[in-house]
């Protein structure tokens, strides 16, 4: 329960008269947002106190010089915890290097406090942030990811009090994490890429909590499916020596319970463990006391999922497990912006739902990226069931970071695995994306496996992209393909993944941040062929990658985000741009195939064979050349020698690829069949890269036969159409991508040779 905060009273003067900004866009929790008590939920779902009393709500505001002092007068009201940028605010403005931000609002401590510590405590404030109480300072933090707390206890009155906070936040213009927020006009306007509007000041909630002199701090939990037990150490403050004893509960029964010295490791033993899954995101509650002797001084309630993450051999393959079982991750790529709130969601219902988007299309594992979520976000991926991949917000783009800018980074890294290492949603660590900021990556990636030995690591997402530089260590390796899906191979070492692909884009009149200035790295010209191509890719990987080795892909990606067109539901969130019942089949279709792989096609290199159409009503028809062009046409046992030869292949070990193929002619050695501007034809190899990879061909299994997927442009496929022979793309924009019978065009049966 949330303590009222009696005497109250004197609010803001002005407060009556604050109202919010309009916004360029408003989602459906736009309107939601009260005055006064604005995200109004404990906000620390894993360590919780009965007792508390939330600050959210109408501050006085003030904007001055980055070095000023305190100001004489706060002539402003902002809404916290939204950032002064945003229209929830009731700021709306620009923040750069040279503005410093103030906040000052009046408490009092509620009397049935009395005998206890009062903390004071920040979810996020970006980003170097100073507190005062009745005129005293009580802290400094740096960090605009990671929570903070000061016992404010010896500065209060006993009365009215006042809290005095300033925030400097230099941007991209400092050295420290900023992920993708840049100094730009807070109004929508054309530009900005990928990157988008900054978030200054305080973005999560604020509030009072008493506590005991020695009390819990943080409970670091670790599941153990070896011997069935959950491992809890219990951080405490002003409890060294003290014991702690931990309860491990389910519908009210307790499973499990164990006392150890406090800041030691406790094995709760957890019987029968009933596991967590994206499919049966089940969550035990758990309890920590923290003992003097048999009295309890302190306690915090909790829970955990039972489950464990690692990297495996399987069926030789490297791949991810959870639960000791390979399952494929299919997740999109999630900024967390707000076109009303920018970082922070307008309501709790809001931060749920697109993880609850996730789930509703088919997803079972989300990207945060180089964003951290408040700690509800993680509760809501926990209880509904979504594997996280957590980067850690970049330094900006294009810049040496500093050894103090390094220093600062890696604390709040540090920081911020303490606060969500007991998520059992959260799977991986990303350190580095794209070589922004990047610096010893090998180093980092095997500092942070150490610091959290639990959990996968990912040294670089996207090492071939941008001037990264891949530590070459990690669980994983990462690649960015757009549109996609590529080869992204596995090695003895690490397992493969897609950790940016897609970026399909398509524009909702009335529901674009800057009408006309939207952008995706692949236009859509309608919702159904946003849908064919998406699926497209989704089966692509299901058919090609998959079982070539990858393990994981992220699609770029959830929303639009501001000019950013590539979402999957718009930016306000008022529309879903795709078949969300049909998106969830290819996603469940690619996860089931993961559990249940098909065997391998092979195709015996060395032989001649003859392809023959599988569509109904052209199974006559073979695979030929003529003139150098592919083509198909009837064949027969009267046909000529000459076209009988035309239509059958040697085939070889893939020219690019030893575990793909190459189809060389009958008739001319030496010459094979390869894809050129996505017509199919026959030519001589030149020996260069280009021609071998345009002439290998790839197995995928179809119905009667196989299908040929180029290695160069994995998800095309060799297709017949109108008898000419073509790369195909399923969703694609020519004629020769045509939905219709694409399948079946696209399956070949392979066959004794014309001409052995």
């Amino acid at each position: 329960m949330s303590t009222a905060l009696t005497g109250i009273g004197s609010a803001p003067a002005g407060a009556a008269s604050w109202a919010p900004k309009p916004s360029p866009m408003t989602t459906p929790w736009t309107g939601q947002v009260p005055v006064d008590k604005p995200l109004p939920e404990y906000p620390r779902p894993q360590l919780t106190r009965p007792d508390w009393a939330n600050l959210n709500g109408i501050w006085d505001f003030a904007v001055t010089g980055r070095d000023a002092g305190q100001p004489a007068s706060f002539p402003d009201q902002i809404r916290v915890p939204f950032v002064a940028e945003s229209t929830l605010s009731g700021i709306q403005r620009k923040i750069t290097e040279n503005d410093k931000l103030w906040y000052k609002r009046a408490f009092t401590v509620p009397t049935d406090w009395n005998g206890r510590r009062v903390e004071l405590n920040f979810g996020a404030s970006d980003w170097q942030t100073t507190v005062w109480v009745n005129g005293v300072q009580v802290g400094a933090h740096k960090g605009g990811f990671d929570s903070f707390a000061y016992d404010i206890t010896p500065q209060l009155n006993g009365g009215t009090n006042t809290v005095v906070v300033s925030v400097y936040d230099p941007t991209q213009t400092g050295g420290q994490a900023v992920g993708k927020q840049r100094i730009n006009e807070v109004q929508p306007h054309s530009g900005g890429g990928i990157f988008y509007t900054a978030a200054s000041g305080i973005w999560q909630t604020v509030w009072l909590e008493p506590v005991a002199t020695a009390h819990i701090t943080r409970l670091d939990m670790t599941p153990n499916l070896g011997d069935s037990t959950l491992r809890v150490k219990v951080q405490g403050a002003s409890a060294a020596g003290r014991s702690a004893r931990v309860t491990v509960s389910s519908g009210g029964s307790v499973v499990g319970t164990a006392t150890g010295t406090i800041g030691s490791e406790i094995s709760v033993p957890v019987p029968s463990a009933h596991l967590w899954s994206p499919d049966d995101p089940f969550l035990y509650d758990v309890k920590a006391e923290l003992l003097d002797g048999p009295a309890v001084t302190d306690a915090v309630g909790s829970y955990a999922g039972m489950r464990s993450i690692a990297v495996a051999k399987v069926d030789n393959i490297l791949r991810p497990v959870l639960n000791g079982k390979f399952v494929f991750q299919t997740g999109t790529l999630d900024q967390g912006y707000w076109p009303d709130g920018i970082y922070t969601a307008p309501t709790d219902a809001a931060l749920k739902s697109d993880l609850q988007a996730h789930k509703d299309l088919g997803f079972n594992m989300v990207r945060k990226h180089i964003k951290v979520e408040p700690q509800r976000w993680f509760y809501w991926a926990d209880k509904l069931g979504l594997l996280v991949w957590q980067d850690m917000p970049a330094m900006d783009t294009g810049k040496t970071p500093s050894t103090a800018a390094r220093t600062q980074w890696e604390a709040e890294y540090h920081a911020v695995i303490d606060q969500h290492r007991s998520s059992p949603s959260l799977v991986m660590w990303v350190d580095e994306n794209e070589g922004w900021g990047q610096y010893d990556q090998a180093r980092i990636a095997d500092e942070v496996k150490a610091y959290d030995p639990s959990r996968l690591v990912n040294n670089m997402s996207g090492v071939n992209c941008c001037g990264s530089v891949d530590g070459g260590n990690g669980d994983v390796i990462d690649n960015h393909i757009y549109v996609g899906p590529g080869n992204t191979a596995p090695t003895s070492t690490r397992a493969a993944v897609l950790g940016e692909f897609g970026g399909l884009g398509y524009k909702v009149p009335g529901h674009e941040w800057f009408p006309g200035g939207g952008f995706s790295y692949e236009d859509q010209a309608s919702v159904s062929a946003l849908n064919n191509r998406f699926v497209g890719l989704l089966d692509s990987i299901r058919v090609g990658q998959l079982p070539a080795g990858l393990s994981a892909s992220v699609y770029t990606e959830i929303t639009d985000v501001e000019n950013e067109a590539n979402g999957l539901l718009t930016y306000d969130r008022q529309v879903v741009k795709v078949d969300a019942a049909r998106v969830k089949a290819a996603n469940q279709a690619l996860i089931n195939a993961s559990r249940n792989p098909a065997p391998p096609v092979t195709l015996p290199t060395g032989q001649y064979k003859s392809l023959r159409v599988t569509t109904p009503g052209y199974t006559d028809k073979y695979l030929r050349h003529q003139d150098a062009l592919a083509f198909t046409a009837v064949v027969g046992s009267t046909s000529s020698a000459l076209l009988k030869s035309d239509a059958t292949w040697k085939i070889v070990t893939g020219l690019a690829n030893s575990n793909c193929y190459s189809l060389e002619s009958r008739n001319y050695p030496g010459e094979y069949l390869r894809h050129r501007d996505f017509r199919v034809r026959r030519d001589a190899n030149d020996g260069s890269a280009l021609f071998k990879a345009d002439a290998t061909w790839c197995t995928v299994s179809g119905t009667g036969g196989v299908r040929l997927s180029s290695v160069n442009l994995p998800g095309s496929y060799l297709r017949h159409i109108d008898s000419e022979v073509w790369l195909a793309t399923p969703g694609g924009t020519h004629a020769w991508d045509n939905p219709a019978t694409f399948t079946e065009d696209t399956t070949w049966a392979v066959q004794a040779p014309w001409a052995p």
